[in-house]
């Protein structure tokens, strides 16, 4: 099948990222995954949830909204809708566990990093490309503790990133726009270390059950992306 951009079943769309792009918080980050776009910030607070005081470790949480203007049709505040959308609870619990998983928590002391998501404009891998700019911002306030000497240790283990895979027209399609995921059979978002480990994989049948063999084969065309996606990653200015 054509893709509506043009591109091979097997290749992920334009990447950019830019660092650095907000004042005030320890890591900021502006990633867009072809024509979605995310704000992503980390940020460092002095104190941990009451679970963790007396630890000696810190935390990591993260929270994900879409911006009213990000779709073509306006999207409701959750503030004014008095509770947090089902869809947005879900992609920030699952941000703040793939970050997680490859941190050193001990490391951290006890404060907390809070990660912050705004999708400022959504075509498809909003999730994906939250969790891959997220991991960016985390690096640079890492490094920002570790030159203020607010902490002794690198506590992030790895890099990690997500993509998503589906299938359309029975074809297997990497990283869906919202046009092609808005018809997918099936549909996946996979969340992978630079060592190749899984952190998270999200398979879901939509329009018909996925076999092994589709199965096997599309977490074989995200391994391959991975490789380039973490490329842009170490080379994001």
């Amino acid at each position: 099948m054509m893709r509506e951009d043009g591109r091979a079943n097997d290749v992920l769309r334009e990447i950019n990222i830019t660092r650095n792009y907000t004042k005030y918080a320890q890591g900021s980050v502006l990633i867009a995954m072809g024509d979605t776009k995310v704000l992503c910030t980390a940020t460092v607070e002095e104190k941990v949830p009451p679970f963790m005081r007396g630890s000696g470790g810190g935390w990591l949480s993260a929270e994900y909204a879409m911006l009213p203007a990000s779709v073509a049709v306006r999207k409701q505040r959750d503030i004014n809708r008095g509770r947090l959308d089902g869809r947005s609870a879900e992609i920030q619990r699952l941000i703040g566990r793939a970050l997680r998983s490859v941190m050193d928590l001990k490391k951290l002391g006890e404060r907390t990093i809070w990660i912050d998501c705004d999708v400022l404009q959504a075509d498809g891998g909003t999730r994906t490309c939250a969790i891959t700019g997220a991991y960016v911002a985390l690096q640079d306030c890492i490094q920002y503790l570790l030159e203020q000497k607010i902490i002794d240790e690198n506590p992030i283990r790895c890099a990690v990133a997500a993509v998503s895979v589906g299938i359309v027209e029975d074809e297997i399609l990497l990283d869906l726009s919202y046009s092609e995921d808005s018809c997918a059979q099936a549909d996946m978002n996979v969340v992978m270390t630079e060592e190749g480990e899984f952190c998270e994989i999200q398979a879901t049948g939509e329009k018909r059950p996925i076999t092994q063999e589709e199965m096997t084969a599309m977490l074989n065309v995200v391994q391959k992306a991975m490789v380039q996606l973490f490329e842009k990653i170490d080379g994001g200015e």
